[in-house]
């Protein structure tokens, strides 16, 4: 029962019965708590020798991946302070496609490095305003660090593709998914007012278990998982005139409930006859318009099949909208939404267009588009989890080409940003003074955490790794980082380590703002549900943190 004050010796109660009530620094610590544990379970993926987290959910489904927003996608999160770093994670991923693990890991460093100033009597307002002063000082050192990339320099892009595959499953062959991913983005972008514009849903990534990853390849096109409808119908077609129609190739019902009376067999007949006629009308205007190969929205009558295919028409029904507009994109068609209105002009262009079957199932090719504004990539792979390893590491790397030419800026990785960031925000701090200057500290030592886990996944002695680097930094070796391959520090443009600038700005700004929220709250008031407490009867803080004890390496 939460009872709050006393009224001449009464007991005031304002929260209904099995309500729990956490208040002050126990709040605080709760919550923190939470958020570190989140942040641990995905920290040791960091990097190329980061491990592998195998998830099983509760139909007994297997995930394997080393991808921070994957992994805690799959996690079965309780605890609302824990689900604001899944949410760090989800932005991180949408905005910029990598960097999931560092902002996780940045966000519960930050938490952990303010409980230390908690205890030494610091008011969470004091923490917030020097993380905030920290937060636009690094954002703006970032800024000066960057160095510029745009859109024909190939060489950067493809390192920036590699960096972002690194340690993702799919080492063996990512000098040459790189440069489909690079290929892939260089296709589909476009400049507007001097600013290049990419829409990342242009680049369609398609997965088919089977054959191996170097069987991963980049249509010029679209790959689309359906099959032609009528066996008579051509399986290859070159020179394809693509006619795409958001209609029906069907006789329409009525909508409203008429009745029709037939009183004799001829009438019948002269009904069924009427029937095929207009969807033999019908084919013939898709047929007027000259096209070869037809992609249908909706669906297509049998008998309508039957006549396409007389004509060696192509087609394909209840394509999806998307793909309908990644079709169009690609060929240069124009979506119809009548038969009537379909035009030569409406037409798209593609080399060819063939069924193809893999893995005892039927994809539909369109290849070789003039100019396409829309591709696809299929993903292959020896087995299911490989192929969705795969699969993340592209769409890592499709996104990290794209974050890179959107901001037109990239940094070397493997901790060298971060020790330098560190570094300046320290001296900082001595301008600030007053006891924003601890908290500033606080957060230049929370941004280390990302070499320091890289040094400890070498498996040598970090702290040895980590006071080299700050050596060579102070001596002005800006790109100097962790080479986690031979466990020593090296200069990361040498090694080709380059990430996009947007990964590291964005995984600030997420983290910042997360633990500034957790670190806003004094009282946790949970609700009764069943037990009391948290779902399942938990109390909160203990635990809570559903589907994460076996996750802890």
């Amino acid at each position: 029962m939460a009872n709050i004050g006393q009224l001449g010796g009464q007991p005031i109660f304002i929260l209904p019965e099995g309500t729990l009530r956490t208040t002050g620094r126990d709040a605080q610590s709760r919550n923190i708590a939470a958020a570190k544990a989140v942040s641990e379970s995905v920290r040791t993926t960091l990097g190329p020798k980061g491990m592998d987290k195998m998830l099983v959910d509760t139909i007994g489904d297997v995930t394997i991946t080393n991808d921070g927003a994957t992994i805690l996608s799959e996690m079965e999160i309780e605890h609302p302070a824990a689900k604001m770093l899944v949410e760090v994670a989800k932005t991180q991923e949408e905005e910029v496609g990598d960097g999931t693990t560092t902002a996780v890991v940045l966000a519960g460093e930050l938490l952990k490095r303010s409980e230390d100033l908690l205890e030494q009597e610091i008011h969470p307002t004091v923490i917030l305003r020097g993380y905030r002063l920290a937060k636009s000082k690094a954002l703006e050192i970032l800024d000066g660090l960057g160095q510029h990339v745009t859109i024909n320099d190939a060489k950067t892009l493809a390192k920036i593709a590699m960096t972002a595959m690194t340690g993702k499953g799919s080492e063996a062959a990512k000098e040459s998914l790189a440069e489909l991913a690079v290929d892939a983005v260089r296709m589909v972008s476009e400049t507007e007012n001097g600013k290049i514009k990419i829409n990342k849903d242009d680049v369609k990534i398609e997965k088919k278990q089977g054959g191996s990853i170097d069987d991963t390849e980049l249509v010029k096109g679209l790959v689309i998982d359906k099959e032609i409808v009528h066996s008579n119908m051509p399986k290859k077609i070159k020179d394809a005139k693509i006619a795409l129609l958001d209609a029906a190739l069907e006789v329409k019902e009525t909508e409203t409930n008429a009745e029709i009376r037939i009183t004799s067999p001829d009438q019948l007949q002269a009904f069924l006859d009427q029937e095929s006629k207009m969807l033999k009308d019908m084919t013939r205007k898709v047929v007027a318009s000259g096209c070869n190969v037809l992609f249908c929205q909706k669906g297509i009558d049998d008998l309508a099949q039957h006549y396409l295919a007389k004509e060696k028409i192509a087609a394909v029904r209840r394509v999806k909208k998307s793909d309908m507009e990644k079709m169009a994109k690609a060929t240069g068609g124009s979506i119809v939404s009548s038969v009537d209105e379909l035009t030569p002009k409406d037409l798209g262009e593609a080399g060819l267009v063939e069924e193809l079957k893999l893995a005892g199932e039927e994809m539909i090719f369109v290849r070789d588009c003039k100019n396409p504004k829309a591709v696809s990539i299929l993903v292959r792979g020896g087995t299911e989890h490989v192929v969705d390893e795969v699969k993340r590491a592209m769409d890592d790397a499709v996104l990290g080409v794209m974050s890179a030419l959107e901001v037109g800026k990239v940094v070397p990785g493997g901790g060298a940003i971060e020790i330098e960031l560190a570094r300046r925000l320290r001296e900082y701090a001595e301008t600030v003074g007053g006891r924003e200057q601890l908290a500033i500290n606080a957060f230049a030592e929370a941004v280390e955490i990302i070499p320091r886990t890289l040094a400890e996944s070498t498996g040598k002695d970090p702290i040895d790794i980590l006071v080299e680097l700050r050596t060579l930094h102070e001596k002005g070796k800006k790109a100097y980082g962790v080479d986690v391959i031979n466990g020593t520090a090296a200069d990361m443009e040498t090694l080709n380590v380059i990430e996009p600038l947007k990964i590291k700005t964005q995984a600030i700004k997420s983290a910042t703002e997360a633990a500034e929220m957790i670190l806003r709250i004094d009282d946790i008031i949970t609700a009764k549900s069943g037990g009391g407490g948290m779902p399942g009867g938990m109390p909160p803080g203990a635990g809570g943190m559903g589907g994460m004890n076996g996750m802890e390496e």
